[in-house]
């Protein structure tokens, strides 16, 4: 189960949203131990592109160093999917970098934005709840 803050969840959302027509993506800071998201970090897609995301590098070290000064570190990344669901493509799961991050999509087919986290390990994805608490 991954925990969100309803901060987090906002501000994820809200830069997926300002991303389009291209998929956003970010990262997302946190207790490991507890999967618990404390920090979101609005990344740059370098791949410039609505169908697959590319974290900028520099900004992944930027976020990676802000996390650990807080005794945090990376837990995931979050991004986009313009006109699909809320599902890892093909793509999302060859370039899932880390076995151990949830993989948190949003879709913005829909009116309103649908948030799904997973864990992929390899070519295994599963799907994992999300809540989303005031704190």
């Amino acid at each position: 189960m991954l925990h969100v803050t309803e901060a987090v969840y906002d501000q994820m959302v809200a830069h997926c949203l300002t991303g389009l027509p291209e998929e956003a993506c970010g990262l997302l800071g946190g207790d490991p131990e507890a999967a618990a998201v404390v920090t979101c970090y609005p990344t740059r897609n370098v791949a410039a592109s609505a169908k697959l995301y590319t974290v900028d590098p520099k900004e992944h070290l930027r976020a990676d160093r802000d996390a650990e000064s807080g005794g945090h570190s990376i837990i995931g990344v979050f991004h986009s999917h313009t006109h699909t669901e809320a599902y890892p493509s093909p793509t999302d799961v060859t370039q899932a970098p880390d076995p151990t991050w949830h993989y948190v999509l949003v879709s913005l087919r829909d009116i309103r934005p649908v948030v799904r986290s997973y864990r992929i390990v390899g070519e295994v994805i599963t799907e994992e709840p999300v809540t989303v608490s005031s704190r």
